[in-house]
């Protein structure tokens, strides 16, 4: 059950949140540019790479580095080189995940290696490893760790995470907001470094501007019925969310709030893109989860029994009502449903600055519902 009164208590949210998540939302500007400073300490902006890398190989743990490949993919546009390692293993912990480089890899290509860990052995073989096969190695991960040591013995380049005091006295969420911006950005001077993205300074100053914007319509002050992100976790309450995305950026967005309302906040979420989402969802919408499924039963003991669980839209967009646009069909099919609908969009700005919104709202969001709902 969610305490919505928690919601508009501040001090309450601070007290339930044990592991700085507000903190890392509110701060992810700052972190955007501290990691921005630390690429170009690490010599970033000075290299001078021979032409684009034929594949680019991401490897690392838990839910920052997934969500950073499907970002970086999604902005290197269609025939994307951007491809992730996932790792095997038999758990999810530093000394027992395993990376491979796939057998082609060689010469051309180009290692990234992105953790909050940095202790994690099979990485540092795997630097070694690439260094053997004649690929480029880049690691962002905390300074003085093994990894780091690796990278320098594989004569790669190290680029040390950005990270904040209170980062060392909580162990930390992998879909946490303060480590995902700390591991992408230095990733994206890069890219942008060697022409398959463009993310120039300029571009990753506006981003960081508009993070510190919904930092402020979003932080723990401000009441919820003007704060988009807590009017969304109030909303998906007794709700299962569909997330519904539109635009290439909205895509990873998307995916990322799914990922950081499991992780977060404990509760499930499905996420398709449009159009094709109304003939993925089509049925679910139709069956007992649709609103009009399964009416209040008068007798139904309210202190007792939680309300049923229904489905809830929640439309993210990258770009504004105009031209050719799903939007419209997506509004009909919820609303045919009997199904709630809620609806972001960012403000105009570069694809940077409106990916920036749209993941900085859905993580406020994440937050919010997992403070709110004791998580």
């Amino acid at each position: 059950m969610l305490d919505e009164s928690l919601l508009d208590t501040p001090e309450g949210l601070a007290e339930a949140d044990h592991r700085g998540l507000l903190r890392g939302a509110a701060e992810a500007g700052a972190r955007v540019r501290t990691a921005a400073r630390h690429a170009t300490e690490a010599g970033v902006g000075e290299l001078k790479p021979d032409g684009r890398p034929r594949a680019v190989l991401i490897a690392g743990p838990g839910a920052a580095a997934t969500h950073t490949a499907d970002l970086l993919g999604t902005l290197a546009g269609p025939g994307s080189p951007v491809v992730r390692l996932a790792p095997a293993g038999v758990a999810p912990a530093a000394g027992a995940l395993r990376w491979e480089l796939p057998g082609w890899a060689g010469s051309v290509d180009l290692l990234l290696i992105a953790t909050p860990d940095g202790s994690e052995p099979s990485l540092s073989l795997l630097a070694d490893q690439a260094y053997r096969r004649g690929c480029s190695v880049v690691a962002v991960a905390p300074p003085r760790t093994p990894l780091a040591e690796a990278v320098a013995g594989a004569h790669g380049l190290f680029v040390p995470m950005a990270t904040a005091p209170y980062d060392q006295e909580e162990p930390l969420a992998a879909s946490s907001p303060g480590v995902f911006w700390a591991l992408l950005t230095p990733l994206l001077a890069l890219l942008d470094r060697i022409g398959l993205i463009a993310a120039p300074p300029d571009a990753l100053e506006k981003a960081a501007d508009r993070l510190d914007h919904i930092a402020e319509r979003c932080g723990p002050a401000i009441a919820t019925y003007s704060n988009p992100a807590k009017t969304l976790a109030a909303e998906l309450a007794d709700a299962l969310p569909l997330v519904w995305t539109e635009g290439p950026s909205a895509g990873p967005a998307g995916r990322r709030f799914a990922a950081a309302l499991a992780e977060l906040a404990g509760r499930p979420a499905l996420v398709a893109e449009l159009p094709e989402a109304l003939a993925a969802h089509s049925a679910l919408l139709a069956g007992p989860l649709a609103a009009s499924a399964d009416p209040e039963d008068f007798f139904r003991d309210r202190v007792e029994e939680p309300p049923a669980l229904h489905a809830r839209v929640v439309l993210l967009r990258d770009r504004p009502i105009s031209g050719l646009t799903a939007a419209p069909a997506a509004r009909d099919v919820a609303l045919s449903h009997d199904t709630a609908i809620s609806e972001l969009e960012p403000e105009e700005g570069g694809e940077l600055e409106t990916l920036a919104e749209l993941i900085a709202v859905t993580d406020f969001a994440a937050v919010y519902l997992a403070l709110a709902s004791g998580a």
